[in-house]
């Protein structure tokens, strides 16, 4: 069930990337981010009340609150016109959490390629944070080209391919994912990390706005 969100993820992470690469209009693109908040809190709990006391699907089940509510939270404020700083310190929050769960994967749960994704994820909350809590505005392509690219690599993909079966040799998927994010990454850097809001589409600004940037 668990890997089903994971799919989900995937989605949600794309679709916020286009929105803050000016590509989606904000409040459409909220409504999606209740959809799969809500499906993220309600997975976690079924899987925390079927765990019988294994402590290891709790620590794995409780991973998925902090983006169930990360999407509660950003689907909220996107329709309501909010100014989501919250959502930016709370990303922190997230980042922080994250490392933690980086370290239980690779040394409790022995899951190598998820020790890397959830490294991702602590890079890609980070970011919201500095764009969406400090509002470095100069950060919104880049931050929307990680988000999108993320939500491939780290939730579209790596889901379907643990429901079908296919995500074996964790160990080798780490080291790929390790070197896709050097590269990649930090590839992008020079090439939107220091565009501002001048560079953005013309609708943009009312969307990174109303996203928090």
């Amino acid at each position: 069930m668990g890997n089903v969100g994971l799919l989900y993820v995937g989605s949600v992470l794309y679709l916020n990337g286009l929105i803050l690469l000016g590509k989606v209009d904000a409040k459409s693109g909220g409504v999606f981010n209740l959809f799969v908040g809500v499906l993220q809190v309600v997975t976690p709990t079924y899987l925390v009340m079927t765990a019988q006391g294994d402590t290891r699907q709790i620590l794995t089940a409780s991973g998925l609150y902090l983006f169930g509510f990360t999407y509660l939270y950003v689907g909220i404020g996107l329709l309501a016109g909010l100014d989501t700083n919250g959502v930016g310190y709370f990303s922190l929050f997230v980042a922080i959490a994250a490392l933690g769960y980086s370290f239980a994967n690779f040394h409790l749960v022995r899951d190598p390629s998820f020790g890397v994704i959830w490294l991702y994820w602590a890079f890609l909350w980070f970011l919201f944070f500095l764009l969406l809590g400090l509002k470095r505005e100069a950060l919104t392509a880049y931050t929307g080209w990680v988000t999108t690219i993320e939500g491939w690599v780290t939730g579209a993909i790596p889901g379907f391919l643990l429901l079908a079966g296919y995500w074996k040799h964790t160990t080798e998927i780490a080291i790929a994912l390790g070197v896709f994010a050097v590269l990649v990454f930090g590839g992008l850097w020079p090439l939107t990390g220091r565009r501002g809001p001048a560079s953005r589409p013309p609708d943009a600004e009312n969307t990174a706005d109303a996203y928090g940037g």
